[in-house]
């Protein structure tokens, strides 16, 4: 029986494999397509407005994508179809994962040492520390960057960031690992920790974000020609800053010594890279060609390439958030840069208190108003969209947050009981993790074989097989994607152009 259950299985897989990738390509070339329509049809318009004089201006349109950028969206693409044909995730976590339950077992010990020393005043200073790295921060101190001088540290930590986020999470959903068991007590005294916990373990995202967001930051103010002085200041207050993220993350028992190793290594490789890259990638967002059409397409491939974890945690939402937040970054500094984000623009903008805070609360204003009117207006055109897809081409779509009550238009996918069984077996109720504001209560340990067990490879072709929410396309992604798109766009475009009618 379980000979002709496991065969059954493949056979499915086979078929679900051949319509997913076949949907998807109809999809993507669709939407790469419709993208580059656009973008034509706006850098027409955005030329004809830059025209000056009577004299006609003679705007050549090209119809393709230069070599490289075909070449790249190409090879993304196939990959992509690759990988949904081989199921690579698959297979590459039944390698890796065995080997990181043992490390993350191995690690308690020294996570229990760790917290023989909890405070309550350590609880409370090292979750606020955490959140440094945390999308609340990112938010409030990104936007400043852009409105107060430094545009271009401003989008190179923003893309940066955007891909240890896309990094990161792939990791976590490839690998599928838990985090700390039982008897080790998780501290989650604040909202985005709570949120965090949801997650899987490997690697650490808050070490791999610390690491890069300290390090650009240095390796920033040294292109800078800053005093040494003040860099060896700020060398010891990032170092000092590093030191503790990664610290509290044991010390709350939201990871395991093993998340952090790998989470730095991936930090500190990742850096590098970027070291050698930000150059070249400043270069062609400011005036490459096709750079809107060609970073969407890219952010649009980045979503179908992200691996499918064995049960749903809120990673894939933060990464297509922060996708759309890099998309409308690039947009909205390939149109504008000269006005808005050169270095002598930047050096013109008035940082008198008075200015600074009025600049602040008129940019986050703007960019809230902008970022839920689009919310709304994605809400209302999805729908339509999505019929329209779906009487054209098939395509089967759910919503998991946003449209939930829009039945009428998009498939009401009811997930089975098996479905529901499989959400309740993610990596945190199945270990039995534990959360509180400041304190634990007696841990109950689990039986540890039942919990390996049930984080086998074989969960996920349950997840495939009982789960209909895997065969049809989840409408909240374009909504997210839009409307954080249209805040990074805002905080760019908009509101430095407000700044400027208001003398500013």
């Amino acid at each position: 029986m379980r000979e002709l259950e496991e065969g059954g299985c493949e056979t499915m897989m086979d078929h679900f494999n051949a319509w997913t990738v076949k949907k998807h390509a109809v999809c993507v070339k669709f939407l790469i397509a419709l993208i580059g329509i656009t973008g034509h049809m706006a850098g027409l318009a955005h030329g004809a407005l830059q025209s000056n004089g009577p004299s006609v201006s003679v705007v050549t349109l090209k119809i393709l994508p230069t070599p490289w950028q075909f070449a790249v969206v190409g090879a993304i693409f196939i990959l992509v179809i690759i990988a949904r044909l081989s199921s690579c995730t698959e297979y590459l976590r039944g390698l890796v994962q065995p080997f990181v339950l043992r490390r993350v077992e191995s690690g308690v010990p020294v996570i229990l040492a760790i917290q023989e020393y909890r405070h309550w005043l350590l609880d409370n200073i090292l979750g606020t520390i955490a959140t440094v790295v945390s999308a609340p921060f990112y938010t409030v101190l990104l936007p400043m960057l852009f409105w107060h001088g430094q545009p271009k540290l401003g989008r190179q930590l923003t893309l940066l960031l955007a891909t240890c986020i896309y990094v990161g999470n792939s990791f976590k959903d490839t690998v599928c690992a838990p985090r700390p068991p039982a008897p080790v007590c998780r501290i989650a005294s604040i909202g985005s920790e709570k949120k965090g916990s949801e997650e899987y373990g490997l690697p650490s995202s808050h070490s791999i974000n610390i690491t890069c967001f300290s390090g650009y930051i240095l390796y920033y103010l040294w292109g800078q020609k800053v005093e040494p002085d003040t860099i060896f200041m700020a060398s010891i207050m990032f170092t000092t800053l590093v030191t503790l993220v990664i610290f509290g993350r044991l010390y709350l028992g939201m990871h395991s010594p093993i998340d952090i190793f790998v989470g730095c290594a991936i930090g500190a490789s990742l850096l590098l890279v970027w070291f050698n890259v930000d150059c070249y990638l400043d270069t062609f967002i400011i005036g490459g060609e096709y750079v809107i059409p060609f970073w969407a397409a890219i952010s649009i491939l980045g979503l179908y390439a992200y691996p499918i974890p064995q049960s749903h945690t809120p990673s894939f939402e933060d990464h297509t958030a922060f996708s759309g937040v890099a998309f409308g970054i690039v947009a909205g500094v390939h149109r504008v840069f000269p006005h808005y984000h050169s270095a002598l623009a930047a050096s013109a903008v008035s940082l008198t208190v008075a200015h600074v805070f009025t600049r602040t609360a008129l940019g986050i204003v703007t960019s809230i108003a902008v970022k839920e009117g689009s919310k709304l207006l994605a809400t209302l055109v999805f729908p339509s969209i999505c019929s329209a897809l779906k009487l054209l081409l098939g395509f089967r779509f759910h919503s998991s947050y946003y449209m939930k009550s829009k039945r009428t238009v998009l498939d009401d996918v009811e997930a089975s009981k098996d479905s529901t069984e499989l959400q309740a077996l993610n990596s945190n109720e199945i270990l039995n993790d534990i959360e509180s504001k400041g304190r634990c209560d007696e841990p109950q340990v689990p039986d540890r074989k039942e919990a390996v067990a049930g984080l086998g490879a074989s969960m996920t072709w349950r997840a495939l097989k009982f789960n209909p929410e895997y065969e049809s396309m989840d409408v909240d992604t374009g909504i997210r994607f839009v409307q954080y798109a249209a805040l990074a766009w805002s905080v760019a475009d908009l509101v430095p152009h407000i700044f400027s009618l208001l003398n500013l």
